[in-house]
């Protein structure tokens, strides 16, 4: 569909963004709100968000796809850590079986979004094709997730000009790029290059894993063993069904004894690593973390892949800092110095907040340090405003579907008393504040926490990061609760019996 003028266009419902959390919210609307109309505008050509832009070798999900994928399309695929191009597809696929992408606006960049009280409005400004486009909406959803998809982070290092190898960045891997045969050092220890490293070993003369911190990687089966038993009996879609509940329950009971127990878990992950891994190497120094468990995201390694490909001499890791690049390769603090053909730089995302859209409310930017989560879904003083941001230690969709079954709670409850516009209250004077870097603390956390809203002690301002718990506040507890409602303007109620 494209827009052919500059007349503002209005919908109930408008989403930024045509990945995994706006095709999701996306059916929610249309499966429970059938009389409003939504939609969708998505900066890029394509269906995917994520799963599109990223393109390096052997991208991934990092949860099983039982939890990841919709629980009104189970994912039915044979592989439960699935690579990139198979998530695509399936978020494609469900977009198209639903009718989702009638309802998408490709290469819409959307740049700033003005709510107006008077006029109980947001009046969204996207540029297309160069021009500045216009839409109004009652509703304004940002799905557009948290990291900037033009650029990933860059640390600044020394001497980056003398190297006469090919520097890549994961968010930017060139097409058809042909690594065989090449010396290849990764710096990074995150999601990324744990993913990177066994791919590129395939066919590299040798790959290097540079970390100046260990992160906690854990294998799991690419081929989920209950999976492959149900299905014998049950076939796939009632598989995937009861599998997706397992695993929830299964997931949020571990992080729960992975954070009540954190040093029996240090130990049991140390062992599970050292069985891997080829006899005498160094599992303190290079796979020991001097965090918690889940202080940040645990990195996995379908069947081990990454411990096998060091086991087999393809793979190695180093641990130290870099003091320059030099003309082939790099040069470490301790003195060593590692050849390399290619650098990838695996050094982690540039969060940005709401896709980088301008917010302001009656002429007031808003800053979303200067606010507050509620119900993980809005902000505080932004009217008729929401935002997805998933579990940092569960599948991302799970929260995309409480968000989605919460917002349509609220909508309905809005439309049956004649509301226009809702705004969360700040937490009463004194209660207690926190950032969200004191649950989870990546880098990309830490370097962007101006980025995110805080949190306050208690419901709505913070949730029990538990998916049960959660489910159950969201989806059956109070819909008003802190919430200041106003009716909905003369003109609006018209327009709704109209």
């Amino acid at each position: 569909m494209e827009t052919k003028t500059n007349i503002p266009e209005h919908v109930d419902i408008l989403i930024v963004g045509a990945g995994v959390s706006g095709i999701g919210l996306a059916y929610h609307f249309q499966d429970k709100l059938p009389g409003k109309r939504y939609l969708i505008l998505e900066g890029r050509e394509k269906i995917g968000g994520t799963w599109d832009l990223f393109r390096y070798p052997g991208i991934r999900s990092d949860s099983d796809l039982q939890t990841f994928g919709y629980s009104f399309k189970p994912w039915i695929g044979e592989k439960s850590i699935a690579d990139g191009p198979a998530i695509l597809e399936y978020i494609t696929e469900t977009a198209r079986e639903h009718g989702i992408d009638h309802h998408i606006r490709f290469g819409h960049q959307v740049r700033t979004a003005q709510w107006s009280s008077a006029d109980q409005r947001w009046t969204v400004t996207a540029e297309y094709r160069g021009q500045p486009v216009t839409f109004t909406a009652d509703w304004l959803l940002s799905a557009a997730g948290y990291y900037d998809y033009d650029q990933g982070y860059l640390p600044k290092f020394d001497g980056v000009e003398r190297f006469t190898g090919t520097i890549i960045h994961p968010q930017h891997w060139p097409e058809d790029f042909d690594h065989a045969g090449k010396r290849i050092v990764v710096i990074g220890s995150g999601a990324t290059a744990v993913t990177l490293v066994p791919s590129l070993a395939e066919r590299a003369a040798h790959v290097t894993m540079v970390q100046r911190t260990p992160t906690y990687i854990m294998s799991a089966p690419a081929v989920d063993p209950l999976t492959r038993l149900l299905r014998r009996v049950l076939g796939r879609t009632a598989t995937a069904r009861i599998v997706r509940q397992v695993n929830i329950r299964r997931d949020s009971w571990l992080f729960g004894v992975i954070r009540f127990f954190p040093d029996r878990t240090k130990e049991w992950i140390r062992k599970s690593n050292a069985r891997q891994l080829p006899p005498g190497f160094d599992v303190d120094k290079h796979f020991t973390p001097p965090y918690q468990p889940w202080d940040q995201r645990m990195c996995l390694a379908p069947d081990g892949d990454f411990f096998t490909a060091i086991r087999e001499g393809k793979a190695s890791v180093v641990t130290d800092h870099i003091t320059t690049f030099t003309e082939n390769g790099l040069l470490l603090q301790s003195g060593a110095e590692l050849a390399a053909d290619v650098i990838v730089t695996a050094t982690g995302l540039q969060v940005v907040s709401f896709g980088k859209i301008r917010l302001t409310v009656d002429g007031k930017p808003v800053v979303p340090a200067e606010t507050f989560t509620y119900k993980a879904m809005m902000l505080t003083d932004v009217p008729n405003f929401s935002y997805v941001f998933g579990y940092p230690h569960l599948s991302w969709t799970l929260m995309v579907e409480l968000i989605g079954g919460q917002l349509t709670r609220l909508i309905e409850f809005m439309d049956a008393r004649g509301y226009g516009l809702c705004v969360p209250r700040p937490p009463v004077r004194g209660t207690k504040e926190r950032s969200v870097a004191d649950d989870f603390s990546p880098g990309y956390v830490k370097r962007a926490v101006q980025e995110f809203p805080r949190q306050a002690a208690g419901k709505p301002f913070e949730l029990d990061m538990d998916y049960l718990l959660d489910r159950k506040y969201l989806l059956e507890g109070p819909v008003g609760d802190r919430m200041r409602f106003e009716p909905k303007l003369p003109a609006q109620q018209s327009a709704q019996r109209a």
